[in-house]
């Protein structure tokens, strides 16, 4: 091979890698907790496996145990630790995670089964970051909740609304396993009759029952009519 001809080869690989799109990255929020059901940790393998097959990357908030573990436990043997970013604030590794008093915090995972971690100081840090990553990734990424208590829910409805108000344009999926969620959807429902939410703001939130059927929701999300056009210093 010539020098000309490496040349020419590099300079085409480089220009490959320049155009190369970026892979969608899927935050999910999820419990620390299994469930009663075996349905909910049925679904969050099921997920993992979608996510798999479609080359998309998981954050999600970096516990080892309950949906959380999982999740990232089982993307991670299908796709390599390098498909997985835990984000987790220090406070919490001790209720998310295995973690055993006087271990460094930040060595407590083992990144061959749980994939990458990072420990942040707060919860508004680890919430910025995953949002981030969602919306620095590729098209079809977007933010989703399986089965949680309080937390998912706080996560959930903090990126919906600012879907609402124009922070980040991408998709919101509630996984509704076993009708788990159908009381939020209920209320969004009644939110909209009553007219604390627009109707034209009423599908910010889509339901998907299967696996499946959250990624094509990702893929076929439409922005809604009724959302706010405001300027942000931040996306």
């Amino acid at each position: 091979m010539t020098a000309e001809t490496t040349a020419s080869s590099q300079a085409v690989s480089a220009q490959s890698d320049a155009v190369a799109p970026k892979r969608p990255v899927v935050c999910v929020f999820c419990g620390s907790s299994p469930g009663t059901s075996p349905a909910h940790l049925a679904a969050a393998r099921a997920l993992a496996h979608v996510l798999h097959q479609n080359d998309i990357q998981l954050v999600y908030g970096g516990g080892t145990v309950g949906l959380m573990g999982e999740l990232a436990r089982t993307l991670v043997s299908l796709s390599g630790p390098q498909s997985v970013h835990g984000i987790i604030p220090a406070a919490l590794v001790r209720f998310e995670q295995n973690h055993q008093e006087g271990q460094d915090p930040a060595k407590t995972i083992d990144e061959t089964i749980y994939g990458r971690t990072t420990v942040v100081k707060d919860m508004h840090t680890r919430k910025q970051m995953m949002a981030q990553e969602v919306i620095g990734g590729g098209e079809g990424g977007g933010f989703v909740a399986l089965s949680g208590g309080y937390g998912t829910l706080e996560e959930l409805m903090e990126v919906t609304t600012w879907n609402q108000l124009g922070i980040h344009a991408k998709g919101v999926v509630i996984f509704n396993v076993e009708g788990y969620w159908d009381g939020l959807i209920q209320w969004v429902n009644t939110a909209v009759r009553s007219g604390f939410i627009a109707p034209s703001n009423g599908g910010i939130l889509v339901e998907a029952k299967s696996a499946e059927e959250v990624l094509q929701s990702l893929r076929d999300y439409k922005i809604a009519e009724g959302r706010f056009s405001l300027k942000w210093e931040e996306n």
